[in-house]
């Protein structure tokens, strides 16, 4: 249909308000964006990246040769290349069962795990299985922003809880029995965390399955960082209290093998009294699985061999590193001005740092900070505004060490010339 000056009158384009609720994910991912658009080309030293949590580029953080070779397998087989079932490859649904298994005081069947592209897969499924009217679920700040993301794509309200950072970045147990009413369906859970770098300890993590066992609620645990572990804290599965209260398990290769893009993650059930089967929770991520996407066929095939043959060596050489640079990290921060590292990371990628803008001279928050590092210094920072934490900052420790040592030292001469000159004299 023309309108009145000739031109069509296109239908389409109407503003989609689910998008624009949504927006939190492709924030933080602008923010960086931003971010590395303000590094200066001609500086000749190489750019420091701390914003993400793909260790990928480094050759320290390379995956399992038997990894590789399962792969190549997998493929020569000429055994995958058609379409896997909706949930997911049996001998490889099996494999994470085992896996999964050899962790909880009880066994999980084939049967209890679908497989999925991904760990953001799994939230996508997870978010909109919960979207029924009037439902909330409660997120954890700080946290990850595709589960705000997936929740207002899928209409699903969401209601932040807090973590704890003069507690270990520990859940607010009041704080989540306040926040959650009678639409409450269920609270995430990250452990361990990121980007709080905090692992759980096992007495906490029992404090949370009996807070959701008193408010009726399921825990949905992403633990795609599990044993992904460098300090004194050992990783728990949240699973271990399912007996307590219903637990849906997020995880994934792809922190622990360090391939993000194989895209291989998993939903399991540890759930060993069956509520989620009862109440139809498992039904329904079966149904939104089979209109969904596939994880790849030749990764699910290569699964049980990647499980089975990856040397323990691997993992403890891969935390050797991690624990190296928490180490750096932890103690370069301890000597700058301005910054303040609350908690020690003990797992996942990340650590989260408060930043004293009082200290600075023509800074006003954390954006600017990040923005200014990256042109002077070619150091590239994630905002905690991203992360609904203005003023704090997200830096990821997945770094080859000297590099992270080096883009630390650069931290600290920023600081340096843009400290006020009051807190120069006193330091001094």
């Amino acid at each position: 249909m023309d309108s009145c000056d000739g031109e069509v009158a296109w239908r389409f384009g109407a503003a989609k308000p689910e998008l624009a609720a949504a927006d939190g994910e492709i924030r933080m991912r602008a923010l960086v964006s931003r971010i590395y658009g303000c590094v200066d080309a001609s500086d000749p030293r190489p750019v420091v990246p701390l914003a993400s949590g793909d260790p990928t580029p480094f050759a320290c953080f390379r995956t399992a040769p038997a990894a590789e070779e399962a792969v190549t397998a997998a493929v020569a087989s000429g055994k995958h290349n058609g379409y896997p079932s909706a949930t997911g490859v049996t001998e490889a649904c099996s494999a994470v069962a085992t896996y999964l298994s050899r962790y909880l005081p009880y066994e999980l069947s084939t049967g209890d795990v679908v497989l999925t592209a991904g760990c953001n897969h799994g939230i996508e499924i997870m978010m909109a299985v919960l979207a029924t009217p009037g439902a909330n679920v409660l997120l954890p700040r700080p946290g990850y922003p595709l589960y705000e993301a997936r929740a207002a794509l899928s209409g699903l309200k969401f209601l932040h809880y807090d973590l704890l950072p003069e507690k270990g970045w520990e859940v607010d147990i009041q704080g989540v029995k306040a926040l959650a009413n009678e639409n409450t369906v269920a609270m995430v859970i990250v452990n361990p965390n990121n980007p709080s770098g905090a692992v759980y300890s096992s007495h906490h993590l029992a404090k949370i399955a009996e807070t959701a066992r008193e408010l009726g609620i399921m825990v949905i645990s992403d633990e795609v960082y599990e044993h992904f572990v460098f300090g004194n804290k050992p990783f728990v599965p949240m699973g271990v209290f399912g007996e307590i209260a219903p637990v849906v398990t997020l995880g994934g290769i792809s922190k622990r093998w360090m391939v993000p893009g194989w895209k291989l993650g998993w939903i399991a059930m540890t759930d060993p009294k069956g509520i989620l089967r009862k109440k139809k929770i498992f039904a329904s991520i079966i149904v939104y699985r089979g209109i969904s996407v596939d994880p790849a066929a030749i990764v699910q095939g290569a699964i049980p061999q990647i499980i089975a043959n990856t040397d323990e060596t691997f993992f403890t050489n891969a935390m050797n590193v991690m624990r190296e640079t928490a180490e750096i990290c932890y103690q370069k921060l301890k000597g700058i001005k301005g910054v303040t590292c609350p908690h020690k990371p003990e797992g996942s990628m990340f650590v989260m740092v408060k930043l004293d803008m009082s200290c600075f001279c023509g800074i006003d928050d954390d954006i600017e900070f990040c923005c200014k590092l990256a042109k002077e210094e070619s150091v590239v920072i994630s905002p905690g505004s991203g992360l609904e934490m203005k003023n704090w900052l997200r830096i990821s420790i997945a770094v080859d060490p000297p590099l992270l040592e080096d883009g630390l030292e650069r931290v600290k001469s920023f600081c340096l010339r843009h400290v006020k000159p009051i807190i120069m004299n006193q330091a001094s």
